[in-house]
């Protein structure tokens, strides 16, 4: 019985040790069946890839990225190993099907949030038999600036029209009155008054285009910002003097600033305008100018009516008007603030406003001083910190 068992014993074991043999040979087997070579592009596609300075992505048979520009990720075409895009999928499995070239023109959310967009010029071809090429151009720039430059062509257009309108029928009434002479010169006054606003839009047209094309960082000198404001003043005193208000004037500014100094007229010149413009008669505007952790103030303040709190955002958008009415019968333009927020722009300052209903409004400039310029790069913006010092102070 002994014998027996051990050789039943014996002959099991040797039965597992094959059972055991033959499992691994299957696995063996199997892993060589399912085996793929690691996927490969054509030699030199990497190099054309590299050199065409496109985001791009090459996904293989199954849709799976082999291989991705760093700005195709940083556009969120790709994440990990997967275009993550339902539009850009569609156009690469058409592609795929059809063998045809796929463009297109679209806007994608960027990022997990979807909050800002990128316009992209998508193209995909097949490079071998395997493999589809997705081509990206980023067009966001170059559609925002077409659309503000549309919306600028059509808002001018439509300013354009009505003193250019009003001028045309007061001439017409000058003709037909030419008998009457309390009416010709009613209609002389308002005539003068509609060819004086017409000067106005065309000069800030003019200064808006001049601005854009100006480079401060290259073409600035040093300026000094008393001398600016004091320009500033003498443009803008007889209008103040026709309404009997007083430009009061206070503080120095002892460091310069780097910048253009015919722009920075401008912009002092077009708030204090305002100021005057919205302030009742016999009243007063306020300029005050100071310094502080190397940056230059110039505050400027009315006793308007001010500006609600819903409307202070938009106030420096290109020909925005809080009150349309009142601007057309003060002669505002609606580009005034939009030219001090590009000129402060250029110069790495900013403009901020402070205002409540009934108690007036302080626009404010803020601007690096000469002492606090990178000599490479002109002007150093304020950082967030200063900026938000700044705003408290002057609260």
């Amino acid at each position: 019985m002994t014998s027996v068992a051990l050789l039943a014993g014996f002959v099991g074991f040797l039965l597992g040790i094959s059972g055991l043999i033959a499992v691994r040979v299957s696995q063996r087997r199997r892993r060589s069946a399912v085996t793929v070579e690691e996927p490969t592009l054509p030699e030199g596609t990497a190099e054309i890839l590299a050199a065409l300075g496109l985001a791009y992505v090459v996904v293989d048979g199954v849709d799976g990225v082999i291989r991705a520009s760093p700005a195709a990720y940083a556009y969120g075409i790709v994440r990990g190993h997967t275009v993550v895009h339902p539009e850009l999928l569609d156009m690469i499995r058409r592609t795929r099907r059809n063998g045809v070239v796929e463009e297109k023109r679209l806007e994608i959310t960027r990022g997990k949030l979807e909050k800002s967009a990128l316009v992209l010029d998508i193209r995909v071809v097949i490079i071998a038999e395997e493999y589809i090429l997705l081509l990206a151009d980023d067009e966001t720039e170059i559609v925002r600036a077409q659309s503000i430059r549309n919306d600028f062509v059509a808002n001018v257009s439509h300013e354009l029209k009505t003193p250019v309108g009003a001028i045309s029928l007061l001439s017409e009434a000058l003709e037909d009155a030419a008998e009457d002479q309390d009416a010709v010169r009613h209609f002389a006054k308002s005539l003068h008054k509609e060819a004086v606003r017409l000067s106005a839009l065309v000069q800030d047209i003019i200064e808006l285009s001049r601005l854009q094309g100006t480079d401060v960082v290259s073409k600035g000198t040093v300026v000094d910002l008393n001398r600016v404001v004091g320009e500033a003043v003498d443009r803008t005193r007889l209008t103040a003097e026709a309404k009997g208000i007083a430009i009061k004037v206070g503080g120095t500014i002892k460091t310069p600033v780097y910048g253009d100094p015919d722009l920075l007229v401008t912009a002092t010149r077009n708030l204090i305008d305002n100021a005057v413009r919205y302030s009742p008669e016999n009243t007063r505007v306020g300029v005050g100018l100071r310094e502080r952790d190397g940056m230059a103030q110039i505050m400027v303040t009315d006793q308007g009516p001010g500006i609600p709190d819903t409307e202070q955002d938009r106030i420096f958008e290109r020909f925005y008007r809080v009150d349309s009415a009142r601007s057309r019968q003060t002669g505002g333009t609606g580009l005034g603030l939009s030219i001090v927020k590009h000129v402060m722009a250029q110069h790495g300052g900013e403009v901020s406003v402070w205002s409540q209903s009934g108690r007036g409004s302080t626009f404010t400039l803020v601007i690096p001083q000469a002492e606090d310029l990178d000599e490479h790069n002109g002007p150093v913006a304020a950082s967030t910190n200063e900026r938000m010092h700044l705003e408290e102070e002057r609260k």
